[in-house]
């Protein structure tokens, strides 16, 4: 499985959480890697991003309270998000895709790789 995303659960609004995606090596370099999230019946997100060369994106409704990190020696992707609300409440999921198919932002995962979800829950 190229990508596994875990980390997710249960907690109060305010809490924190920290998301981590687990990469299969031959992805890590060369690819651009996001976060996204998807509640039911609503299209899906983009919460952050991180390009092959280091440039990162936050959705605005994350921003100043997420960190996304690639962790090369780990391998992993890890998102911290921070004063969670019941708005983040959603499954989150790890997306990969070539850089030769990236041009920043969250528009080229469509087509990439998916791992299969983790879902996050924020209780008031």
């Amino acid at each position: 499985v190229p990508l596994a995303e875990s980390g997710g659960g249960s907690v109060q609004s305010g809490g924190s959480l920290k998301l981590s995606c687990s990469v299969s090596e031959y992805i890590f370099s060369g690819y651009c890697m996001a976060w996204f999230r998807q509640v039911p019946g609503k299209e899906r997100e983009g919460v952050a991003s991180v390009e092959w060369y280091g440039a990162i994106t936050y959705a605005d409704s994350v921003k100043g309270r997420s960190t996304i990190f690639k962790d090369t020696e780990k391998k992993i992707l890890t998102l911290e998000m921070r004063r969670l609300n019941v708005d983040d409440s959603a499954m989150y999921y790890c997306a990969a895709r070539n850089r030769a198919h990236c041009r920043g932002g969250f528009g080229p995962y469509r087509d990439g790789l998916w791992g299969q979800g983790t879902q996050v829950t924020v209780s008031s």
